[in-house]
């Protein structure tokens, strides 16, 4: 190496499998580094572990990289960092950038440089202002020959990102994504013609992808069409690894138009024998998305695969060091999984696992994920709950019932705090408090009243009821029965209660995390949030996160 020694490349997270990238890998330096070489030519996910095994060998056999060749393992390095490593990516790709300018690769360079630029937490103005500065440059070297088709394309491509997280946050997002659908297709056209490069085939299945991910929320069946045929390019390239954007993308849009066989199928696929290429934090997230799939659908894996996807989800993302967001989501869906199966210890050990690493996650939090931390917390403590339920300990699954209910009471949507506060009454009514029961119900009726729902706030009553019977008398019982007969008076032709069982509104709880906007992606590739949280609105900075922590 020309000046740094191989720990430059070592930056405490091994992020990719040694699978199908790596085969019989060579002892010879020199053969190692033709083979780093050519994955980094054919964008292979392995490339950063490549260049990392090649410049150790150098080294050691008294050999160094060529500043061009050290910009590009950077450059794989900087590509590969995930979690508390990503803090990393933008120096190394900096550095990589000037190594590139002095091996004369000038369109690399501008490809460096406006990676590191969108490598920060929360691109905003400025990164995208550098980023159009960076486009009109690259643009101006390919006209020149300077510049490939690829190396200018990518470019642009990333401009078109920056673009595409900031869209939840204008003032006219459905306006400003179609014109970033118009200037993405223009990218398309200009790539397209060069795709017998591999390189340049790689820029135009990230470029269908991102098209497919903003015309979802507006166009579903054109943006199946440009995902499924990001996922054509991607195989035409002869690629073994999977596309895992593009994967969860376009099986998120198939569950949500009822294509569930189909999402299972590609899922399966995508984590099957090929899969071993796929960095650890996208097959968590494949795990996930598998493990999602709806009850009843056909494709949806069998109660102990489930499990064991789950499983395997943890065990991925607990590998992504500082992806904390990744580990509980993880742990929280297994949780809850063992929970649903009555595996109340295990269930209950997983949840509190997943509180602990959610308590990590917040305080480590850069990327303005505050609500999904409340959802999260509030969605572990809740099943944590019901778990104490299933282990006859109703008094400490009041205890925990009450203190998400108090904190949910916040909540925009005020069923919420009714539901929970219900189920605390119930709780405390098996834990033999019939007084404590009663208040419980009361404060769940009133609820419920101001949610606008009177069926659900006479069947509070009438608990209430029954608890007042029990702790002072038939007299003080029929008062509460009479305003339980008031309310059901109240309730209006099409006014459902909705189903009263715990499990029902445990699984109503908000998702954690979901997609902060209209235009974003959530951890399972799924599409089209409304850009509001528990609380009402999300805040700018979290409408503008998108991408899975880790991810460049």
């Amino acid at each position: 190496m020309s000046s740094r020694s191989p720990e430059e490349f070592r930056l405490g997270a091994s992020p990719y499998d040694r699978g199908s990238g790596r085969g019989e890998e060579p002892e010879d330096p020199y053969e190692l580094l033709r083979r780093a070489r050519r994955l980094t030519a054919d964008g292979h996910p392995s490339a950063g572990g490549a260049w990392e095994r090649a410049a150790t060998a150098l080294w050691r056999a008294g050999g160094s990289l060529t500043p061009g060749d050290h910009a590009d393992a950077l450059d794989a390095t900087a590509l590969a960092c995930r979690g508390r490593a990503r803090q990393a990516a933008a120096p190394l790709f900096s550095r990589a950038a000037d190594l590139h300018e002095r091996s004369g690769q000038h369109g690399k360079a501008l490809v460096s440089r406006a990676r590191a630029l969108l490598g920060v937490p929360e691109p905003g103005a400025a990164v995208r202002a550098g980023l159009g500065e960076l486009g009109e440059r690259a643009t101006a070297l390919h006209a020149f020959g300077r510049a490939t088709a690829a190396e200018t394309a990518t470019v642009l491509l990333l401009r078109c990102r920056a673009r595409a997280d900031l869209l939840d946050t204008g003032s006219d997002p459905v306006a400003e994504a179609a014109a970033l659908r118009a200037e993405l297709a223009r990218l398309v056209s200009f790539v397209a013609p060069h795709r017998a490069n591999p390189a340049a085939l790689g820029v135009l299945t990230e470029a269908r992808t991102l098209l497919g991910r903003v015309t979802a929320p507006d166009d579903p069946a054109a943006a199946l069409v440009q995902l499924r045929t990001a996922m054509a390019d991607h195989h035409a390239g002869g690629r073994p690894w999977p596309a895992a954007e593009s994967v969860l993308l376009l099986t998120g849009l198939l569950r949500a138009t009822g294509a569930r066989q189909e999402a299972a199928a590609l899922l399966r696929a995508a984590l099957g024998a090929t899969a071993s290429g796929v960095c650890r934090a996208d097959r968590a997230r494949l795990c996930l998305a598998l493990a999602r799939t709806p009850a009843g659908a056909p494709g949806r894996p069998a109660g102990d695969e489930q499990v064991s996807l789950l499983g395997e989800a943890v065990r991925h993302a607990d590998s992504v060091a500082g992806d904390g967001r990744l580990s509980v989501l993880s742990r929280l869906a297994l949780g809850i999984a063992l929970a649903e199966r009555g595996r109340w210890r295990q269930a209950s050990a997983v949840l509190r696992e997943a509180l602990s690493g959610l308590a990590e996650a917040e305080a480590g939090d850069s990327y303005g994920h505050g609500h999904g931390h409340e959802a999260a917390r509030v969605r572990a403590g809740a099943w944590l709950a019901f778990c104490a339920l299933g282990l006859g300990e109703p008094g400490r699954a009041a205890r925990e019932f009450a203190c998400v209910a108090a904190e949910v009471r916040r909540w925009d949507d005020l069923r919420h705090g009714a539901a929970l506060s219900e189920l605390t009454a119930r709780a405390l009514g098996a834990a033999g408090s019939p007084e404590k029961a009663a208040r419980a119900h009361e404060r769940a009726a009133d609820l419920w009243r101001s949610a606008g729902d009177h069926t659900a706030a006479a069947r509070s009553l009438r608990a209430r009821a029954r608890q007042v019977r029990k702790a002072w008398g038939a007299a003080a019982a029929e008062v509460v029965e009479a305003e339980a007969r008031r309310e059901a008076g109240r309730v209006r032709p099409g006014d459902g209660g909705g189903p009263p069982g715990a499990r029902a509104w445990l699984r109503g709880l908000p998702e954690p995390y979901g997609p902060p906007g209209r235009y974003q992606v959530d951890v399972y590739g799924e599409v089209g949030g409304a850009g509001t949280g528990p609380l009402g609105p999300r805040r700018r900075e979290e409408q503008g996160v998108t991408r899975a922590q880790g991810c460049v």
